[in-house]
């Protein structure tokens, strides 16, 4: 089986094949991504019009390579799977129109991918993982810890009730003037600063509320800030290794109370393992913390390699292999309408965002 996979849902336009034979593990024959970073950063963060034109410039050349990367012509592929939703509607838009079109023309099957289940299931692709398992994920526009019981079973243990990790790492990084993308920088800067400076708050820590929140934090950075302008680059460097700190703590704090959950609802559990899946998996400190706390509760802890944590291709195929395996296929996928706002548990209650597209979490 050979599935070529599309993914457009932000900023960075992707394709890619993977392949999976009878007996054998999975292989990404190819993943090719092109990112917009450069295109953006100008404005601080994304401009959607602008992505959803970089995608249309770029989308059929990224297939192409995939296809080239792969050694595999188009008549050789059993289905096209492209990002669907959640995601920028006019990106989502470009790669799944483009996906209809390949189908319709080559007759093969469609499947339109929830970008959050691409991010679920790869912990599968790369390390054969058994459901079921936790996964936190944690990028720009999502925080959330799940519970992945099978394809297409998944339950929304906590979710944030402001701001995305990923977010506040943005918005943190523009506060002191740090360039665009924010997290790395941040990062950066917190090499080299006093993590004990500031005594940011912890938010969230020890509630018996499951949930996350960055909102308080953030405010807690800019008055900070504010009180010791105008700031020197230590002043700078400070500030990121104390809100950085901050966001560990209180990450492994919530993540803690899902470990222990876990244990309680699977206790027959041999091998149960929390998955580390979106952009901010990359920060060093916050992987650090997640491992310790992951050893110290009989836990594996499970990252897929950076490429496949961010946004990209390889993710939708498998999740479109996944389901072609669950018997999961959407028959009337071609009437299949982008959705902008798509929650990967459909029975958890919303807790913000609710509204007539859906809600945001």
């Amino acid at each position: 089986m050979r599935v070529l996979g599309i993914e457009t849902s932000c900023d960075e336009t992707a394709a890619s094949v993977v392949g999976l034979r009878e007996g054998a593990a999975p292989e990404i024959l190819s993943n090719v991504v092109l990112s917009q970073i450069e295109e953006h950063a100008a404005f601080g963060g994304v401009v959607p019009e602008i992505a959803a034109r970089a995608h249309v410039e770029a989308l059929d050349g990224i297939i192409e390579a995939a296809l080239a990367d792969a050694d595999t012509r188009l008549a050789d592929v059993d289905a096209v799977a492209a990002t669907a939703g959640p995601g920028l509607v006019g990106g989502l838009i470009v790669g799944l129109m483009t996906a209809k079109a390949i189908a319709a023309a080559s007759g093969k099957q469609l499947l339109a991918i929830n970008h959050l289940e691409g991010h679920a299931l790869t912990a599968r692709l790369t390390d054969g993982l058994s459901f079921p398992y936790l996964l936190l994920l944690v990028s720009g526009g999502h925080t959330q810890i799940v519970l992945v019981r099978g394809v297409g079973d998944y339950q929304r243990w906590a979710t944030t009730i402001d701001d995305a990790l990923g977010e506040a790492f943005d918005k943190t990084a523009k506060m002191l003037g740090l360039a665009y993308p924010g997290g790395p920088n941040v990062e950066k800067a917190a090499a080299k600063g006093d993590p004990a400076r500031f005594a940011f708050p912890r938010p969230m820590k020890g509630e018996s509320r499951p949930d996350f929140s960055f909102s308080g934090l953030k405010t807690a950075v800019r008055q900070a800030a504010t009180s010791i302008a105008p700031l020197s680059d230590q002043d700078v460097a400070d500030i990121c290794a104390s809100f950085q700190s901050a966001v560990a703590d209180a990450l492994g704090d919530r993540v803690a109370r899902a470990l222990v959950r876990f244990r309680e609802d699977y206790p027959d559990s041999e091998a149960p393992a929390l998955v580390v899946a979106g952009g901010v998996a990359a920060n060093r400190k916050i992987r650090s913390t997640l491992e310790e706390l992951c050893a110290s509760h009989g836990f594996r802890f499970v990252a897929p390699p950076h490429a496949l944590c961010t946004d990209n291709a390889a993710m939708i195929a498998w999740a479109g292999i996944e389901r072609l395996q669950a018997g999961l296929a959407d028959p009337d996928a071609m009437d299949f309408v982008p959705r902008s706002r798509w929650p990967l548990d459909s029975v958890s209650a919303p807790v913000v965002g609710s509204g007539r597209r859906g809600a945001k979490a």
